[in-house]
Formats: structure tokens, sequence, C-alpha cells
């Protein structure tokens, strides 16, 4: 019979007991790496998701910049010969100046005439490179003169305003531009809302810039349109040129910024500009 002498033994308890420290030491290890790898993967995904938007975004704006080449072009070519049509139309009206029926149709064609004028100038307007000229700006002061600027437009089809703003905000935005991409976003809003509608503006900051939200609680958004919104030309009123929410996605593009329209919950429309 053999006998193990205390030493061994306590060789042995010693070796098992690094051994478990290593077993340990190793699961430890296994189980960062573990979650490393999810940590990245996940990491990947939403790099890719990133990746995927920004690609779809440059296409846009690609794809914009050609129609807005191409609508230059059109409306460059459409004003010389309006130019001639409202001479000679303006011509005519003296000619049939006895004669009231003739007098009336000429001054329908000199109204038509003068609202394509007036498209073509808006054409032109959109086509122009638009560049933000940021300066130290009160903000809450700009949202607030768009929207008396909004209300005194529109008139008695207003409904009610709200704005939720701080008490001072000082941004760098170009304060022009700004505060027509805000005069837009309400005047848009209004129209939605209806004179019996309620129409929200809110302000706040964020860790780079602002949130400014503005909401209406109109009918909303078709789903089947929400992602042409910001086309140009695209519109869904009677009346209206579809590009006054395009100048405002330039607008935002120019500050650096994004801008996203959604449908509300308990119903109407929800735009967030982030700058």
């Amino acid at each position: 019979m053999t006998l193990t002498s205390p030493s061994s033994v306590s060789v042995h308890a010693q070796r098992i007991e690094e051994l478990g420290r290593i077993i340990m030491a190793y699961s430890e290890v296994t189980e960062k790496l573990e979650k490393s790898h999810d940590e990245l993967k996940k990491r990947v995904e939403q790099l890719q998701t990133e990746l995927s938007e920004k690609n779809r975004l440059l296409e846009r704006r690609n794809r914009l910049a050609a129609l807005g080449e191409m609508a230059a072009g059109l409306a460059h070519e459409i004003r010389n010969p309006l130019g001639g049509i409202q001479l000679y139309a303006s011509m005519l009206a003296q000619d049939v100046a006895d004669r009231p029926e003739s007098v009336r149709t000429v001054q329908k064609i000199i109204g038509g005439v003068k609202r394509l004028e007036e498209l073509v100038s808006q054409i032109l307007h959109f086509t122009r490179e638009i560049n933000a000229h940021p300066s130290r700006c009160e903000v809450c002061v700009l949202i607030r003169e768009a929207i008396e600027l909004a209300q005194g437009r529109l008139g008695r089809g207003v409904g009610t305003i709200r704005a939720d703003l701080p008490q001072t905000f000082y941004r760098d935005v170009d304060a022009r531009l700004f505060s027509q991409c805000v005069l837009n976003l309400v005047l848009n809003a209004i129209e939605a809302a209806g004179p019996d509608g309620t129409v929200d503006v809110s302000l706040c900051g964020t860790d780079s810039g602002l949130l400014l939200v503005v909401e209406d609680d109109g009918p909303g958004i078709p789903t089947e349109v929400l992602d042409r919104i910001f086309n140009p030309f695209f519109t869904t009123k009677d009346e209206g040129t579809g590009l006054g929410l395009s100048i405002v996605h330039r607008i935002v593009e120019a500050h650096n910024g994004t801008i996203q329209a959604r449908n509300r919950p308990s119903g109407g429309a929800r735009f967030e500009v982030r700058i």
C-alpha cells in the first residue's frame, strides 16, 4: 500500500486549484468574447442600415438634382413664348375694347398667362442652388415671426396655433432660410388642419443642434405617398405647385440637417426637422 505524503496532497490540491482558476478565467474570456461579438454584430447591422439609408438619400438627391436641371431648362424655354403671348393678348384686349364679351375672354387668357409666369418663376427659384450661411440667431424669435406671417397670409382661414418654445434659444442657422422653412411648414399644417383645426409648433435642443416639430390634427398624409411628399411638383392639393415641401427639404439639407414626415397615431401629420 502506497501512502501519499502530505506535501504531495498539497501540490495536487494546488494544481487543481490553479486549473480551476484557469478554467474560470477561460470562461470569463470566452464570455467577454461572445459579448463583444454580439455587440460588434449589432453595430455592423446598424452601420449597414445607416449605409443603406445614406445610399437611398444620395440616390434621391442625385435624382432630384437631375430633375431640377431639366425643370430649369424647361422653365427658360417656356418663359420666352409666354412673354410673347402676354404681349399679343394685351394688344388684342385693346382691339376688342368695345366688345365686353371679347374683353372678358382676353382677360382670362391674360390671367392664365400670369399664372403660368408665376409657376415658371417658382420653378426657377426652386432650381437655384441653396447655400446656407449660418450665424448665431435667436431661433424662437424667427419661429414666432414665421407663425405671425402665416396667420396674416391666410387671414380668417386659420385655426388654433400653439407654440411650445423655450424662453430663449440660440443656435447657428441661416435666419432667412430657416424662417422660410418654418413658414412653409406652418402654412402646410394650417391648410391641412383647416379653419377648425389645431397646429402645434415645438422646439427643443439636441446634443448637436435643434429639433423643430410641426404637427396638425388634419386628415394626415396618405401612406402610399409618404415617400414622395418631398419630391418637387408632387402635391395632394387641388391647387399648388408641389414645391413648398421640396424647398423645405433643400433648406434643411443645406444646413446638413434631416427632415422626416409621419402620421400621428391620434390623427394628423408630424414633421420633424433636425439641424
